[in-house]
């Protein structure tokens, strides 16, 4: 067990470390230690976390109350206090705002899986918990649909909170997330991301049951082993969706010969344009834009006056069909902007 002292030098080290990265502008971020029963090490409001000293740092109770200190605890005590309180296994929490990450949680994109094989392991499904007014019991109430299940979450429109058996570790759960998103979004603007297929994805969750870890995925019916399946429940109340990085569409139990593949990057629907129900039927629920699934899973996007193509099987001459309509939509939407600049339309 680490002294008061050895505590409080580690936390001014992991903020030169989160002030170095970028992922604590000016006084952003906090970071928190449980000592003992009673006592927990924390920041203080208005600090640079690059340049804390071991005098700086508070110490407060488990009600929240500060018995310690020359500086003023954070305001955002209460959400330490309160993951503390609801995983008796975790004794420090780092909140900062990684940009890569942040930026999920700004624009409302689940984070993907079955993508790299570390992440999978050690983070899993990254839930994105709605957005509330920093501060209060609120905000800290915010995070606990999700903190049995993950030691990181995305604070939509704020920042993460990871936890860990010690500060080192909480830290860590941070820097593998961002450097992750970080990877996402190059390889996007690359061109392509490419996901697991159904047996790598399987594998992975194989291996962690060999290793004693566990998988939240193992404990869901019937579930897409890459789509975010176990908080998606949260979605509705958060608007998180698949808009940027559509997965790929297999089950637990499918066979190789069912799956769906749908790798488009840019938009929520399947490379026709469609939502995965309409791809599965092989028609548009709506016909015009907006598709009539619209907000709730379906498409961003609609077809006008395109039949479109059934997907829902894979077949020798799928992907040519998804060009060739694809480029239907594309000269039609061309043409129907055209007209409407001669004044022609509308």
């Amino acid at each position: 067990m680490m002294n008061m002292q050895q505590v409080k030098e580690e936390i001014c080290d992991i903020g030169r470390r989160i002030y170095a990265k970028g992922f604590a502008a000016a006084n952003d971020g906090n970071i928190s230690y449980r000592i003992d029963e009673n006592r927990i090490v924390c920041t203080p409001t208005q600090i640079c976390k690059g340049f804390m000293k071991p005098d700086d740092l508070c110490i407060v109770d488990m009600n929240g109350n500060q018995i310690g200190g020359n500086r003023k605890m954070t305001s955002e005590i209460r959400q330490h206090i309160t993951i503390m309180k609801h995983r008796e296994d975790v004794k420090s929490v780092v909140h900062c705002h990684p940009p890569h990450a942040t930026a999920f949680g700004i624009a409302r994109e689940a984070i993907p899986q079955c993508v790299l094989p570390e992440v999978d392991i050690y983070m899993g499904d990254v839930p994105i918990a709605k957005y509330t007014i920093p501060g209060g019991q609120a905000f800290a109430d915010a995070i606990l649909p999700f903190i049995a299940k993950s030691d990181i979450i995305v604070q939509a429109n704020h920042g993460t909170v990871s936890v860990g058996p010690t500060i080192e570790k909480a830290y860590w759960m941070t820097e593998l997330l961002d450097a992750y998103c970080r990877i996402l979004l190059i390889s996007r603007d690359l061109g392509k991301v490419e996901y697991f297929n159904k047996s790598e994805a399987e594998d992975l969750i194989a291996l962690k049951t060999q290793w004693g870890m566990k998988d939240n995925r193992a404990d869901l019916a019937n579930c897409e082993l890459c789509a975010n399946d176990v908080f998606r429940d949260s979605w509705k109340e958060t608007g998180v969706g698949h808009r940027a990085f559509q997965p790929p569409t297999f089950r637990r139990g499918d066979d190789d010969s069912r799956e769906h593949s749908s790798r488009l990057s840019g938009s929520s629907c399947s490379p026709s344009g469609l939502c995965k129900k309409c791809a599965e039927s092989g028609s548009c629920c709506a016909g015009s834009h907006p598709c009539a699934n619209a907000g709730t899973g379906g498409c961003t996007q609609g077809i006008r006056g395109l039949t479109p193509p059934a997907l829902a099987q894979s077949t020798p001459s799928a992907p040519a069909q998804v060009a060739n309509f694809e480029q239907e939509m594309i000269i039609q939407a061309i043409t129907e902007r055209v007209m409407q600049a001669l004044g022609k339309v509308g």
